[in-house]
């Protein structure tokens, strides 16, 4: 692959990126910007019955109302793997990782900005939830939450199809044995003839006795 078409690949997996992070947080963002104006904190709306409800809280935790109280650790990890993952997007070359880490952005983007620009104050505000499937899970969370487990889900998958950033599938070890252990076997095949050839053919005895 030239330069040129490497630096053509890598710009479109950049663009794929920023498309799935920007499409990402803006979703996020404003569905938080209707429950907050349409809703009362603590309301609770089934949309599907019990399979989908809107329950609106603020979480002052993690993803899903986990580790409430650490909200300013939760910003400052947010702001490194955000920083992260713009440093790494040069590497990219896969549209599917480009999709993993453009959800993870705009997943970790969405509830940074609560945590940034939302009450109680900068860096501690509290994160807008309000998808409640209770016989799933029992805890509440949003569409950034739901766009980091998606990214999770298909960055396992690729790395157990050892898909790299690049693109490219590893060559597993086995096959990687087999190609050697052949070619040994290929090699001593041929050592192993020609001097049987030469030893056992009559005619070159003759020749010497001669």
């Amino acid at each position: 692959m030239t330069t040129r078409s490497t630096d053509t690949a890598t710009a479109r997996t950049i663009l794929v990126l920023i498309a799935v992070a920007v499409s990402a947080l803006a979703l996020d963002q404003l569905a938080k910007f209707l429950i907050v104006s349409s809703m009362v904190e603590g309301e609770r709306v089934p949309v599907l019955g019990e399979f989908l409800v809107f329950y609106f809280v603020r979480n002052p935790g993690a993803a899903f109302s986990f580790a409430e109280g650490a909200t300013w650790i939760f910003s400052i990890l947010a702001a490194a793997v955000s920083i992260t993952i713009i440093v790494l997007a040069r590497k990219i070359r896969s549209r599917l990782w480009a999709l993993v880490f453009g959800l993870l952005l705009g997943g970790v983007l969405g509830n940074l900005a609560d945590r940034l620009f939302r009450e109680p104050s900068f860096g501690l505000g509290h994160v807008v939830d309000f998808i409640s499937t209770p016989w799933m899970l029992p805890a509440v969370y949003n569409i950034a939450d739901i766009c980091i487990v998606v990214s999770m889900g298909i960055f396992i998958l690729l790395t157990i199809l050892g898909v790299g950033i690049d693109g490219t599938r590893a060559r597993t070890r086995d096959d990687t044995g087999e190609e050697e252990t052949g070619g040994g076997d290929s090699v001593a095949s041929e050592a192993t003839t020609e001097p049987g050839t030469a030893d056992g053919d009559p005619r070159t005895e003759r020749n010497v006795a001669d």
